[in-house]
């Protein structure tokens, strides 16, 4: 009789009962918590950090569901369930819009341009208005040093867009009848050429650019006065904001 009982209080210490399944997965249902916790930080932050850039929405709905997640029970979830896109929470760069008509007027006032240089904002393009008693001598298309310098000054402001540049000439009513200027057509069209010739020295590239003597057809003031003729012979360099219509 004291046999079989002394021998199972023998061994009875050394004997452990295999665990149960619950606490062989109770480590697992911790671990879990613990990643669930830290999901629910990271989207968050990620939420917090993204503010202003057009995700609020998403980023919102991504916490309530980490939250509702950690609210949930502490059961086991399920591992093969569909994961929360992090990425999409993630912020997304701004995208640099293209530079456009309304933004360039505001460059163009921080430019000292100088009192010789004219600007006229338009719908789709700005125009840079220069006396030709300032860009050439009388009845002549040779650029004077004194227009190389106006020119020059806005040479960068031309750069800096890559839309065509149109540069019109644009005469008095009076008329010129020489062996090279038979006509206001002739010295208006070279004074152009002149302006083109020179800003593809300078850099601009000549796809970009483009020549047009108009003659006395557009005059902007009143021809019977010295000072009408005077505004009307003058040379404009036509900067597009827009590119080309097909």
């Amino acid at each position: 009789m004291n046999g079989p009982t002394s021998q199972g209080s023998r061994f009875s210490k050394w004997h452990i009962e295999p665990q149960r399944e619950e606490e062989q997965e109770a480590w697992l249902v911790t671990y879990l918590d613990m990643l669930t916790l830290l999901l629910v930080m990271l989207v968050i932050m990620l939420a917090m950090a993204g503010k202003g850039d057009g995700k609020q929405i998403e980023q919102a709905q991504l916490a309530s569901t980490a939250l509702q997640i950690a609210d949930g029970p502490s059961a086991s979830p399920d591992l093969s369930a569909t994961p929360i896109p992090l990425i999409a929470a993630l912020p997304t760069p701004p995208i640099e819009a293209e530079p456009s008509g309304a933004d360039v007027p505001e460059t163009l006032s921080d430019m000292a341009l100088g009192d010789d240089i004219e600007v006229i904002v338009n719908e789709g393009s700005i125009s840079f208005r220069i006396s030709s008693e300032i860009l050439f001598g009388s009845g002549r298309a040779e650029l004077e040093d004194a227009g190389l310098d106006v020119i020059d000054r806005l040479v960068p402001t031309l750069a800096a867009s890559r839309y065509r540049i149109i540069v019109e000439g644009h005469t008095d009513n009076l008329p010129i009848q020489t062996e090279r200027f038979p006509s206001n057509w002739e010295l208006s069209a070279s004074r152009a050429s002149s302006v083109v010739r020179y800003l593809q020295l300078a850099g601009i590239e000549a796809t970009r650019l483009s020549a047009t003597g108009y003659a006395d057809t557009r005059p902007i003031a009143d021809n019977r006065e010295d000072r009408g003729r005077a505004s009307n012979r003058r040379v404009e360099l036509i900067m597009q904001t827009e590119p080309d219509k097909p």
